[in-house]
């Protein structure tokens, strides 16, 4: 039944606003979302969430632990507002806001941080997300999370939302060391943090994490295997600080791609011997997987490696009060940023017949049954290296009646390598998730069937992204209002070459693409917040963003400056309240989002271009009661398709793909003595898979739960569990319906950590 967004939002504004004039008169509330939290993300200076006109979360580094995510990607499941598809592993997954498609694999409209800088320049890149580079452990000190309004013209590429992870620096004295067990499925992890002042003007901070096993999904093999280390050290000064900081990643993990299924009418059947919640082609029966380099020398990879990233980092942020009300900030990183994305991917939903095995124990014998084509999606991220630096300065003028205006200038660059060799070999294996073997084909080489897709996909990419985007934002106070306003101009540059191998074989120069084009875009947002009284807020904003597409338009239009540039825009509304009363705070946001995008996909080698319109309600609150705690949050989204390309007119007026019209999050938590413990609900409606309505992919709830006893002062052991209630929830499904993916099973693991 559809629901009436703009009544309903209403009504929320209605009873926030009565309750609130109810209450103005009481003492401080106990305030659960921490409306008083100053917030660097989205701001140009930093301010508290009560006086800032943008819709903003956090979360400390407890609340993180206490919802058991499994990767990055998932810590986003438990935000309001935000899409996190993080069925896929440590990488890959698929993340937007409110209202905003997920129409390309990554996150395009999202810009992932680390302490105010991004991960990479572009959310999308294909197999190199920037999720697959950020882990989350014992260094985070908490997240911030914007959603939507200034995010078009405090960053680039991020139009939708910025979520920044913060790293400790070492302010207070102490650490821990922590292990953790998983108790259903093999995996053995060590953390470890610690920071302390030096001096009254230093202070340093180190901390990280290695692991070991086979991960979530039983492959009978070590799919886990590396870990992080993150330090930095600051110097304060008498007019500001200096902070070196420094990360080293070196991690395989495991990546969960779709499985085979089938569809009857709009419905998706699981098949005899996969479990969608389970199911992992890794297996101890692979062959290496022969492949092309950009040489044309051949390379052999361990299929079982999945995703193994390398990422080394050093960073500089400094800030200086140079008297007069000016202020100078500067934030640098150089990151360097490698690896290979190997994931096994089906490429129909298999055939019932006689075989015979070609690998493992029962090579040579006789197989009935099922087997499928399943294409080994090998790409080496040779370089997605990157350098990024934002340098602004800041003035603030005293104004009569106690006013101020704060303007701040800021020039960003950032240049944003990228380099890539796809190869798709086909094989032929058993239907089974637990260890499969490979079945005999005519080749040589035990499984294998040949290049994918009909040799589309051996590729070579050598891409350069400079970014130039000097910004201006204008900021008001005066008593309980608080006006901004901010515009931004991003200047892209691209260059590179790209080039499909001739026959999955051989590298031709006469075949190479040769990218050479500029493009531009001017964004804009402003926003004003008005507080009626210290326990109740209302503000509104208006934004024009830009998100630039960047690999996944290769192979299609010409990329030499010949053509115009499609540029992938959001326009946006949103206003709302912020309110508190005794126990309960609440941030109520109503929106709407209009997006205009392309899309080339390279496997289908098809062009796309969308408009959609999205309108909605997003609604965050906490209630404290005591040793009683509860967080929540409901996003209602009424999303259409406005337009799209000639030919394609069938699905005007249609959902999106994956948009569910209600996601919703509760998280009930209770302390009693020296033991805590909460679980956590994260729901989504129904919705469709494709945006021409044919398949559907039921609504499903995921139920996490947490225990925690504390020994002693120092002594601390955990007991979590995501998805308990072991459902399976489907995130995407092939167009075709021949394969879908799906959250992962049941996971138990106990922690022992030790303060110090």
């Amino acid at each position: 039944m559809p629901f009436h967004i703009k009544r309903l939002s209403a009504a929320v504004s209605l009873a926030m606003l009565h309750l609130s004039h109810a209450g103005a008169q009481e003492a401080a509330p106990a305030d659960g979302l921490n409306l008083e939290r100053v917030i660097v993300t989205g701001t140009t200076g930093g301010s508290s969430k009560m006086k800032s006109s943008v819709s903003v979360s956090t979360l400390d580094a407890d609340t993180i632990a206490n919802a058991a995510p499994a990767s990055a990607a998932e810590v986003l499941r438990s935000i309001p507002g935000m899409r996190s598809e993080s069925s896929g592993g440590e990488g890959n997954a698929n993340i937007t806001v409110r209202g905003v498609p997920i129409s390309a694999g990554g996150a395009r409209y999202v810009q992932l941080q680390e302490d105010g800088l991004p991960v990479l320049q572009s959310g999308d890149f294909q197999f190199a997300t920037p999720d697959s580079f950020l882990r989350v452990d014992g260094s985070l000190d908490h997240l911030e999370v914007v959603r939507g309004g200034s995010a078009s013209t405090l960053a680039t590429n991020s139009p939708g939302g910025i979520v920044n992870f913060i790293t400790k620096t070492g302010t207070d004295k102490g650490g821990s060391i922590g292990l953790t067990k998983g108790l259903d499925y093999d995996s053995t992890r060590f953390d470890f943090d610690y920071g302390s002042p030096l001096s009254a003007t230093t202070r340093f901070f180190v901390g990280g994490f290695y692991r070991s096993g086979e991960g979530v999904r039983h492959g009978g093999v070590n799919a886990e295997q590396g870990g992080q280390i993150h330090a930095n050290f600051t110097q304060d000064l008498d007019n500001g600080f200096i902070r070196i900081s420094f990360k080293h990643l070196s991690d395989k993990s495991p990546t969960a791609l779709p499985v085979p299924v089938t569809v009857s009418g709009k419905t998706i059947h699981e098949i005899d011997g996969i479990d969608p919640r389970t199911a992992s082609f890794y297996s101890p029966y692979w062959v290496r997987d022969v492949s092309l380099d950009k040489a044309n020398n051949a390379v052999s990879s361990n299929v079982n490696d999945g995703l193994a990233v390398n990422s080394t980092t050093l960073g500089l942020e400094a800030e200086f009060r140079m008297g007069e009300g000016w202020t100078l900030s500067e934030k640098f990183r150089h990151a360097a940023n490698s690896g290979r994305f190997i994931g096994v991917f089906p490429s129909n939903s298999g055939t019932v017949g006689n075989y015979t095995y070609a690998s493992g124990p029962n090579s040579g014998k006789a197989y009935n049954g099922r087997a499928f084509g399943a294409v080994v999606f090998n790409t080496s991220i040779d370089d997605a290296g990157a350098m990024f630096n934002d340098t602004k300065l800041a003035k603030t003028f005293a104004l009569a009646g106690g006013a101020k205006l704060t303007g701040t200038a800021g020039l960003y660059t950032s240049v944003q390598n990228f380099g890539l060799t796809w190869n798709f070999n086909e094989y032929l294996m058993q239907a089974s998730g637990d260890k499969p073997a490979l079945l005999k084909t005519a080749s040589g080489t035990p499984g294998l069937v040949g290049p994918a897709f009909g040799g589309c996909c051996s590729r070579a990419v050598d891409m350069q992204y400079r970014l130039t985007s000097p910004y201006f934002n204008l900021g008001f106070e005066q008593g309980a209002l608080n006006v901004d306003a901010s515009v931004r101009r991003d200047m892209q540059k691209a260059s590179g070459t790209a080039n499909i191998a001739t026959g999955a074989t051989h590298y031709d120069a006469a075949t190479t693409q040769f990218v050479d084009y500029d493009v531009d875009h001017t964004s804009y947002s402003a926003g004003a917040n008005y507080r009626i009284d210290k326990n109740f807020a209302l503000f509104a904003r208006v934004s024009d963003g830009v998100s630039f597409n960047a690999d996944r338009i290769l192979f299609g239009t010409p990329l030499d400056g010949s053509a115009p540039i499609n540029l992938n825009t959001v326009k946006q509304v949103e206003g709302g309240v912020k309110w508190r009363h005794g126990g309960i705070s609440t941030f109520v946001t109503l929106f709407q989002a209009k997006t205009k995008e392309t899309n080339y996909e390279a496997t289908t080698q098809k062009s796309t271009a969308n408009s959609y319109d999205a309108k909605g309600m997003e609604l965050e609150a906490a209630y404290n009661a005591g040793p009683f705690r509860m967080t929540g949050g409901l996003t209602l989204t009424d999303a259409k398709i406005v337009a799209t390309a000639p030919g394609a007119e069938a699905v005007i007026g249609n959902t999106p793909r994956r948009q569910a019209r209600v996601v919703y999050q509760l998280a009930p938590s209770y302390v009693i003595g020296d033991a805590s413990f909460g679980v956590s609900v994260i729901g989504t409606g129904k919705s469709w898979a494709d945006d021409t309505h044919t398949i559907e992919m039921p609504a499903f709830a995921v139920l996490n739960g947490y225990f925690n006893y504390q020994v002693n002062e120092r002594m601390l052991v955990a007991l979590s569990a995501n998805n308990l209630l072991n459902k399976i929830g489907y995130t995407e499904v092939e167009g075709d319906g021949h394969a879908a993916r799906s959250i992962s099973g049941r996971s138990i693991k106990a922690t022992l950590k030790y303060s110090f």
